[in-house]
C-alpha cells in the first residue's frame, strides 16, 4: 500500500476506534477532557481534513509527474466511405481512341478499409510551469494549517468542558453544604420535639425548626432539578450518552490551583495560542495565491511522446497490413491577453490578504484585552474568597454559639434559624467566591494561552 493511501485508511481507522469509547459514570475534569476530544464530532472532522489535505498534496504533486496512458480503439466500417476522383485522373483513363471509359469503371474510389485497429501509448510530461512549485508548496502549507486547526479545535473543545464542568461542579458543592445544614437541623428538630413533650419550649419553637427544613427540602429540590440540567449540557458538550448516568469526582478544592507571579506579569505570547498559528499559516497561503498568480504570466512548457501500432484490412486475418506510428514532440505555451483575469486574481488575493492581516492585529488587539481583563478578575476574585472565607468562619461561630445558648436554654429558636440561613448564605456566598476563582483562573489560563 502507498504511504499516503495508508495514512488515509490510518488516520480513518482511527477515527472508527475512537467511536467505540465505551462510557465511564464517574469523570475529572480531565477525564472529561480527554473524553470529548476522543469523541467531539468537530475534531473528528479536523482530522478528516487533514487526511483529505494530505490527499491534496499527492493530487497536487501528480499534476508534475510524467502521465503515461494507453488507449485501444477499433472500428469496423459497414459502408466504406468513397471519394469521386478528380477529372484528370478520369480523363486517364478513357480510351485515346473513343475517349469512352472503360466497362465497368468507377470513378468512385475509398481510401479505406473496414477493419481499423489501433493500440499505443502516450506519455506527457510537464517541464516548466512557474505556477506548479508554488501551488505544491501551497498545498503542503495547507496540510500544516489543517493541523493547526485540529490543535485550536482541540483547545475550543477544551474551554467549553471546563465551561460545563465547573456549574455542575458548584451546584453538587451546593448540595453538600445543603445537606450537612439539613442534619444539623434536623438533629436540633428532633432534640427541640423531646423538650417539648417535657415542656421546656414552646410549640412556636418546633414550628419554627421544622419550617427551615421544609425550607432547606425545598431548596435541595430545585438545586438536584439543576444539577440534572447542568450534568445534561455537560454530557452534550462532550458528546456523552444522555441515558447514561454522570456524576463528577472533582470538587472545587482539588481545581484551585493557584496563579504564578509570571502568569499574572509577564508579556504577551501570541504564538501560544493555537488559533494565531491558524491566522498566520493563513498570511502564507494568501502570499502563495499571490505569488501563483503572477507565475501564471510565465510561460510553460510540456514534452509529450506516443508510439502506437495500427492494423488495416478488408479482412481479419493476414491480407491486411500492419502500420507502426511514432512520434515525440514538445509544446510551449504563452500567455498573451486573457481579458486581465490574472490581473485581477491578483488584485482579489491582495485584498483576502490584507483582511488576513487586519484579523492577525484585531485577534492581537482581543488576546491583550483578554489577558489585562482576565489578570483583574482573577486578583479580585482571589481577594473576594478571603473576604467570604472570613465572613463563613465568622457566621460558624455565631451558628454554634446560638447552638449552645438554644441547648442551655437561654436561646430562642428565632435565633436558630437566623443564625442557620446566615450560616448558608455564607457559605453559599464562600462558594460562590471558590467557583468564582475557578472561573476566573480559567480565563487567565485561557488568555494565556495554556
Amino acid at each position: 500500500m502507498k504511504k499516503p493511501l495508508a495514512k488515509f485508511v490510518l488516520t480513518i481507522a482511527t477515527l472508527f476506534c475512537t467511536m467505540t469509547v465505551i462510557a465511564q459514570s464517574e469523570m475529572s475534569l480531565e477525564q472529561a477532557t480527554k473524553y470529548a476530544k476522543d469523541n467531539s464530532l468537530s475534531i473528528r472532522n479536523a482530522r478528516i481534513n487533514i487526511a483529505d489535505a494530505e490527499a491534496q498534496v499527492e493530487e497536487r504533486r501528480a499534476v508534475g509527474l510524467p502521465q503515461l496512458t494507453g488507449k485501444i480503439d477499433y472500428s469496423y466500417y459497414f459502408k466504406v466511405p468513397t471519394v469521386r476522383l478528380p477529372d484528370p485522373f478520369i480523363d486517364l483513363a478513357r480510351d485515346p481512341n473513343t475517349g469512352m471509359l472503360p466497362d465497368g469503371y468507377n470513378p468512385n474510389v475509398s481510401f479505406s478499409l473496414k477493419h481499423n485497429f489501433n493500440a499505443g501509448l502516450n506519455l506527457s510530461a510537464l517541464v516548466f510551469d512557474g505556477t506548479y512549485l508554488t501551488a505544491l508548496k501551497a498545498a503542503r502549507d495547507f496540510r500544516n494549517y489543517v493541523d493547526y486547526e485540529l490543535k485550536a479545535k482541540e483547545k475550543e473543545v477544551a474551554d467549553k468542558v471546563r465551561e460545563a464542568y465547573l456549574p455542575s461542579l458548584l451546584i453538587t458543592e451546593s448540595i453538600g453544604n445543603l445537606d450537612k445544614n439539613l442534619g444539623n437541623i434536623q438533629k436540633l428538630f428532633v432534640e427541640t420535639q423531646a423538650l417539648y413533650k417535657e415542656g421546656f419550649v414552646e410549640q412556636l419553637d418546633v414550628d419554627r425548626l421544622e419550617l427551615s427544613i421544609s425550607n432547606l427540602n425545598t431548596e435541595r429540590e430545585k438545586l438536584l432539578r439543576q444539577r440534572e440540567i447542568a450534568v445534561n449540557y455537560l454530557k452534550f458538550s462532550i458528546n456523552y450518552p444522555m441515558d447514561e448516568e454522570l456524576t463528577l469526582s472533582d470538587n472545587v478544592e482539588t481545581l484551585l490551583t493557584e496563579a504564578t507571579e509570571e502568569e499574572l506579569t509577564s508579556g504577551i505570547n501570541y504564538y501560544s495560542h493555537p488559533q494565531y498559528k491558524v491566522i498566520e499559516k493563513g498570511l502564507e497561503l494568501n502570499a502563495l495565491n499571490v505569488e501563483q498568480y503572477k507565475k501564471g504570466y510565465l510561460p510553460s512548457v510540456a514534452a509529450f511522446a506516443s508510439y502506437q501500432y495500427g492494423f488495416q484490412g478488408n479482412k481479419l486475418n493476414n491480407t491486411g497490413f500492419w502500420v507502426p506510428v511514432g512520434l515525440i514532440g514538445g509544446q510551449i505555451n504563452v500567455p498573451i491577453f486573457d481579458g486581465f483575469e490574472k490581473r485581477a486574481k491578483i488584485q482579489r488575493a491582495k485584498l483576502a490578504q490584507e483582511i488576513a492581516f487586519n484579523q492577525k492585529k484585531e485577534f492581537e488587539r482581543a488576546i491583550t484585552l483578554e489577558l489585562q481583563n482576565a489578570r483583574t478578575a482573577y486578583t479580585n476574585a482571589l481577594n473576594q474568597v478571603a473576604s467570604q472565607k472570613k465572613n463563613m468562619e465568622l457566621a460558624e461561630r455565631i451558628y454554634n454559639t446560638t447552638m449552645v445558648k438554644y441547648r442551655e436554654g437561654v436561646g430562642s429558636s428565632l435565633e436558630i434559624s437566623q443564625a442557620e440561613q446566615s450560616l448558608y448564605t455564607t457559605q453559599q456566598n464562600h462558594l460562590v467566591a471558590l467557583y468564582d476563582l475557578l472561573v476566573a483562573k480559567a480565563a487567565l489560563d485561557k488568555a494565556l494561552g495554556n
